[in-house]
C-alpha cells in the first residue's frame, strides 16, 4: 500500500486491521468505512487518487478483511461506539466520515452519535436502510451469500446485476477489482454484517444530522437506486448530491473524478 502503514490493535476486546495514511496539511482526517464483506484493500484505488494532503484511515469491520470476526453479534450502535473507541485508541479527536454502500449506515450513525466529533459526511452508493426504495428481488437475491467474494467467476457473471454501471461493459474487471490485494473473511463476519443492518433505519433522524453532507450516488446502480440519494438530500439539512454515470462501485472505478469531488468537499470553509 503506497504510502499507508497497517497496524493491529484491540479496541474493546476487539482486534482490528487498520491502515493510516498520513496527510501533510495537518487537518482532520478522512475515516473510511467500507461496504459489505469489503476489506480496507478495496478502496486502495480512491485512496491513491485522493489528494496526499489529506490524511486517510481505514479498518477492516470486525470479522471483515484481516480483522478477526467478534464473540457477539453487534449492531450499527454498537459498532458506532466502538468506531469512537477505535479513534480514541489511535488519539483522533474531531474527524471526517465517509462511508460507503453498508458503510454508509454505519457512517450515519456515528454523525448522529457524535454531532461534534464527526465535522463532515459523505455518503457514497447508500441509504436510509430497511426503509428505503429497494432493488429488484433477483439483484437482492445475489446479496444474501457473500459468494461474490469468494469465487471470481460467480462475481463475473452477477456483476452486471449487482453493480451496473461500467460492470454491464466490463463484468471481468470486478475479478481484479475484488481480489486483487484483497482480503476476505469467514462467511461467520458478512452474515453479521447482514444482520446489523436488520430492521435498522436512519429515516427518523436523518433531519437530525445537521453536519454538512456530500451524497454520491451512480446514475446506474441497482443495489441502491438513485431514487435513494435524492430522499436523503430532502430530508438532510445540509446536504449535497453529486451523481455521475456509473453504478455501485464508481468510487473505485470513477476513482479519478471522483477524488477532487471530495478533496473540494473536505476543504470548503462553509
Amino acid at each position: 500500500m503506497s504510502g499507508s502503514q497497517l497496524r493491529r490493535i484491540t479496541v474493546l476486546g476487539q482486534e482490528v486491521r487498520v491502515s493510516i495514511r498520513g496527510g501533510t496539511d495537518g487537518g482532520r482526517p478522512l475515516v473510511i468505512c467500507n461496504g459489505i464483506g469489503a476489506s480496507l484493500d478495496l478502496l486502495e484505488p480512491f485512496v491513491d487518487a485522493l489528494d496526499p494532503a489529506i490524511e486517510v484511515i481505514r479498518f477492516d469491520v470486525p470479522g471483515v478483511g484481516g480483522s478477526p470476526a467478534p464473540s457477539v453479534p453487534y449492531r450499527f450502535g454498537t459498532l458506532a461506539h466502538w468506531l469512537g473507541r477505535m479513534l480514541d485508541h489511535l488519539a483522533y479527536d474531531e474527524v471526517d466520515i465517509l462511508g460507503i454502500s453498508w458503510g454508509g449506515g454505519l457512517a450515519q450513525q456515528f454523525a448522529l452519535q457524535n454531532p461534534s466529533r464527526c465535522e463532515r459526511l459523505i455518503l457514497v452508493s447508500t441509504s436510509t436502510g430497511m426503509l428505503m426504495v429497494p432493488a429488484s428481488p433477483r439483484t437482492l437475491s445475489k446479496m444474501a451469500t457473500p459468494r461474490r467474494y469468494r469465487d471470481p467467476d460467480y462475481a463475473a457473471s452477477v456483476a452486471a446485476h449487482l453493480y451496473g454501471g461500467r460492470m454491464r461493459r466490463e463484468p471481468e474487471l470486478v475479478k481484479s477489482l475484488l481480489y486483487k490485494d484483497s482480503r476476505v473473511g469467514a462467511r461467520r463476519g458478512y452474515l453479521l454484517q447482514l444482520a446489523a443492518g436488520m430492521g435498522w433505519t436512519s429515516l427518523p433522524f436523518l433531519p437530525l444530522i445537521r453536519q454538512p453532507t456530500l451524497l454520491l450516488a451512480g446514475t446506474d446502480d441497482p443495489l441502491i437506486p438513485l431514487v435513494n440519494a435524492r430522499m436523503m438530500q430532502r430530508l438532510m439539512p445540509r446536504a449535497t448530491l453529486h451523481t455521475y454515470d456509473d453504478g455501485h462501485l464508481g468510487l473505485v472505478t470513477q476513482a479519478h473524478e471522483l477524488a477532487p469531488v471530495i478533496a473540494r468537499f473536505l476543504r470548503n470553509p462553509n
